[in-house]
């Protein structure tokens, strides 16, 4: 597998670097303000581009075309760079203006961070932006995404900025002012129709200042969409505070559908599937437990943990399963990785 150069070792960087890790996929970082490891510390931006024939860009936004500008002399036709920015149309302007047709460039969004990996939500999506000068280019980072386990999703940098702005950067928006109101900060408990927020909350607290500015004024669509958001939320508020505010007409209603008492059928499908669930969970841990043994018996051999053919037919028996049974096989073949990935860690505790 090819070695993957990443610049920019934060947050986003350390998380992208543990699936390669996952995937083992060999990588190299170079990041003078973060704390690399040794052993794939890259000494300079040289260093990195001659020993790396891929590189992702990690860096904020707003330095994407500095770093860019510092990378190009080291590049050749032979490279492959892409950038991971929420934001696509001006990373993309930056990769034309300084890689343009010389070294092939890829704009791409992967839709997860650190958060979410750290939650181990599946799947892992990530937009890919067609490139006509280079689209070898946008293959060969299309096939790097899906060897650690990413779907790809294909969209012009207009199309995913225009929805970036009506979804992510809306979201963060609303999240942001909720978090600077004061809302659900110290209370002893939260409805569920707060919940789903509140995680949105978390993530705009633990997410660096300049990633939402970049969502909000990198993208240029964004603009528009949080002035459309704000004036239906000032009309709203002023049809509140008028005295015939009961009186809404029908479209300004929310309605909640009355699903009625919940029937005996539904209750005792939920208690089967309970109790599948815990059996599911004995059944992790004596995996956990046979993939301890494993690990012991590697060491006494001397054999490498990650055995790369063994997890491909791995994979493809468990498919194999998944079809005899008329399952999804994709499905399945994501539950057995997020399995692996379990048992890994449980792995790794136990080495310490």
């Amino acid at each position: 597998m090819t070695q993957v150069g990443l610049i920019g070792f934060g947050r986003f960087g350390r998380a992208f670097a543990s699936l390669l890790e996952a995937a083992d996929v060999p990588y190299l970082a170079f990041d003078p303000f973060a704390d690399v490891p040794a052993n794939v510390r890259g000494a300079s931006l040289a260093d990195l581009a001659a020993r790396s024939a891929t590189i992702m860009v990690g860096v904020p936004v707003g330095r994407m075309r500095a770093t860019l500008e510092s990378l190009a002399p080291h590049l050749t036709s032979a490279h492959v760079v892409f950038d991971v920015g929420s934001v696509k149309l001006s990373p993309s302007e930056a990769m034309a203006a300084t890689l343009g047709d010389r070294v092939p460039w890829v704009a791409t969004h992967p839709l997860f961070g650190p958060m979410s990996l750290a939650l181990a939500e599946r799947p892992l999506r990530v937009v890919v932006c067609p490139n006509p000068l280079h689209p070898e280019a946008v293959s060969t980072i299309c096939n790097l995404y899906r060897s650690i386990g990413c779907e790809v999703v294909t969209q012009t940098a207009e199309e995913h900025d225009r929805v970036m702005a009506h979804t992510h950067a809306l979201t963060f928006f609303v999240a942001k002012g909720m978090m600077d109101a004061g809302a659900g900060l110290e209370v002893p408990f939260a409805p569920p129709s707060f919940q789903a927020i509140a995680r949105t909350i978390e993530a705009v607290r633990s997410d660096a200042g300049h990633l939402f500015v970049a969502i909000q004024n990198e993208n240029p669509f964004a603009g528009e969409a949080r002035k459309q958001l704000v004036d239906a939320l000032t009309n709203i508020n002023q049809m509140l505070a008028t005295p015939s505010a009961s009186q809404f007409p029908p479209p300004l209603e929310i309605r909640i559908p009355d699903l009625g008492n919940r029937s005996p059928e539904l209750k005792e499908a939920r208690e089967h599937i309970d109790a599948l669930d815990r059996e599911l969970m004995a059944l992790l841990r004596r995996r956990a437990e046979l993939a301890e043994r494993a690990l012991r018996a590697k060491e006494q051999l001397g054999a490498p943990v990650l055995d790369a053919q063994r997890e491909t037919e791995l994979f493809a028996r468990r498919r194999a399963w998944a079809a005899e049974l008329g399952l999804e096989a994709d499905g399945v073949e994501e539950v057995f990785r997020a399995v692996v990935r379990f048992s890994r860690r449980m792995q790794s505790k136990a080495r310490q």
